[in-house]
């Protein structure tokens, strides 16, 4: 009977300690969704660690300890220290060239020399006067940003340079010490399912080592996205032509003078080829119209020969017309 008892008691003994242990995980587990890193948390999550042996083929513990995690730097609390800082930089660049995509060639050599890469690319070609257009987005290391920003203002003028920089250094510590804490619970759940032999704990054990370790790639993720985007700023190069560059109004009497004999000259201009244009339409009218009339002189004159040919006696004798009689 007392055999009896200790096998039925065994699996309890086993979910019982199930419990224990996953208990302790839940902290780190509470944000595992993506994009839920932004908030802090206000104390570090715990892990356990304890001596597990098998007694009877359920894991029994003899000794429980729990031992709290403490990471390198609290989590929300940014160090005063500007090295430890994480800052995202993100610019908008406007660069008028007189060849557009001749300098977008020439800033990807620029960017890539620097160590960076390109992730988007936009060209334009020339039409109508216009010399085209380029947009690449850029990916720079940012320790060589202000650098490279010097190298590309000189691919063109009138450069238009705008820069953001956002502080995520909270966030990254906020992952960094969910990602510690979330290994130290996979680690756990891995050495109890290394020492577990009952069949319902074991199912347990790796449902819970699933979800453990699905979080814990969801938050890596997360931490890699953030460093590559501290690492690397994000820039927008557009690079216009002179034709797109909007134009400078006048500052005084005589500019605006110039100004106007500029539209002048412009608008003879664009009438002189407006008239080129229409010349061979011009042509196709007047030999339209000349050809219509000839053709109606031909009608007129055949109209004409019709009707003498009617007004003439078939039998060829003369028709008299006598004098009127004087009183």
């Amino acid at each position: 009977m007392r055999r009896t008892l200790n096998r039925a008691a065994a699996p309890v003994a086993g979910v019982l300690l199930l419990a224990l242990a996953l208990s302790g995980c839940s902290t780190a587990s509470d944000s595992g969704s993506a994009g839920d890193y932004g908030t802090a948390q206000s104390e570090p999550a715990p892990a356990f660690e304890g001596d597990s042996s098998v007694d009877g083929g359920a894991v029994t513990t003899d000794e429980m300890t729990t031992e709290q995690f403490v990471p390198s730097e609290i989590p929300g609390e940014v160090s005063l220290n500007d090295s430890s800082r994480q800052v995202i930089t993100t610019g908008y660049v406007t660069l008028t060239a007189d060849d557009p995509i001749a300098a977008s060639a020439k800033a990807i050599q620029i960017v890539e020399g620097a160590g960076g890469r390109i992730d988007g690319r936009t060209e334009q070609a020339p039409s109508n006067g216009d010399k085209g257009r380029a947009s690449l987005t850029l990916r720079i290391p940012t320790d060589k940003l202000s650098a490279t920003l010097e190298q590309l203002k000189e691919l063109g003028d009138n450069a238009s340079v705008q820069l953001t920089d956002v502080d995520v250094t909270t966030e990254t510590q906020d992952l960094d010490a969910r990602i510690t804490a979330l290994s130290a619970s996979v680690d756990r759940l891995v050495a109890l399912l290394a020492t577990a032999t009952d069949t319902a704990v074991l199912i347990d054990l790796e449902t819970a080592l699933s979800d453990r370790q699905g979080q814990l790639e969801s938050m890596e993720s997360q931490r890699r996205l953030l460093a590559d985007q501290v690492a690397m700023s994000s820039v927008t190069l557009e690079l216009v032509s002179v034709a797109d560059a909007p134009t400078p109004e006048p500052d005084s009497f005589w500019d605006a003078v110039l100004a106007g004999l500029v539209g002048f000259g412009a608008f003879f201009t664009g009438l002189f080829f407006a008239l080129g244009y229409a010349l061979p339409w011009l042509l196709l009218v007047v030999i339209a119209s000349a050809i219509i009339l000839l053709a109606r002189r031909r009608r007129r004159r055949a109209r004409t020969a019709a009707e003498s040919a009617d007004s003439t006696p078939a039998d060829g004798g003369s028709t008299e017309v006598s004098a009127p009689r004087k009183k």
